[in-house]
């Protein structure tokens, strides 16, 4: 696979890891970037464009760990990531799988694990984007490329748009007909003047509502066909 120009983030708190890391990337022809906290870290992607983030768990005494920062990597810049640690604890284990890492390495590692751990989460990385489309959101002060893939319904606020996710809700000044234009019809579904839904992401429901992740949306009779039609998703059907 040709890694012309895919830049790396390296997370690490330890010199020496870090410098011996650093090389076997560079002599494989990747961009290295390096950081040895959180605090780096969010600093340089706010300024730079990054391919794959590799994260240390460990990241030293009285300093955010990498978990914590996996998370808010995923949630802020949806950059795939891969953790490196020494721990084989579970509980730490299963923390870390909850962060949807792209890889998992376990200390001491051999170059090629990384290399091709690395290899795999560009390439993921590359056909997730292709089917997903972004948009282009306020994160606070910064612009943030939402996938659609992370949204569970759209909901219309006056002149402006919410997105709803698992985490958070972005907020732009747009439309539902103009969000629409953008979105797949295979994936989202209008079910009222002010709601889309991601149809992946529905729980149950019935001719006057649906569920997803908990919250009730309304569901007009204008749009009900568009919800029945949607049957195929194999949902459950919910009753009062």
């Amino acid at each position: 696979m040709s890694t012309k120009e895919k830049t790396i983030l390296l997370v690490e708190d330890d010199f020496l890891n870090r410098r011996l890391s650093k090389k076997t990337l560079i002599e494989n022809g990747y961009i290295v970037l390096e950081a040895k906290n959180a605090k780096e870290t969010i600093e340089i992607l706010k300024k730079e464009t990054v391919d794959v983030a590799v994260l240390d768990i460990n990241l030293g005494e009285n300093e955010q760990n990498g978990i914590i920062l996996g998370q808010q990597i995923r949630d802020q810049y949806s950059i795939p990531f891969i953790y490196l640690t020494a721990y084989e604890n579970p509980e730490i284990i299963n923390e870390a799988i909850l962060t949807s890492p792209y890889s998992y390495l376990t200390k001491p590692f051999k170059n090629i694990e990384l290399i091709t751990s690395i290899e795999i989460a560009v390439k993921q990385s590359t056909i997730s984007q292709k089917r997903s489309p972004k948009i282009l959101v306020k994160d606070q002060e910064y612009n943030v490329e939402l996938s659609t893939d992370e949204i569970n319904f759209i909901e219309s606020e006056g002149n402006y748009i919410l997105f709803h996710t698992d985490y958070k809700i972005y907020k732009i000044r747009s439309t539902i007909k103009n969000i629409m234009e953008i979105l797949s019809e295979s994936t989202f579904i209008q079910t009222h003047r002010a709601y889309v839904v991601n149809k992946t992401k529905i729980e149950k429901f019935n001719i006057k509502s649906l569920v997803i992740k908990n919250v009730t949306i309304p569901v007009s009779k204008s749009y009900l066909n568009n919800l029945i039609q949607s049957a195929n998703l194999k949902l459950k059907a919910w009753k009062k």
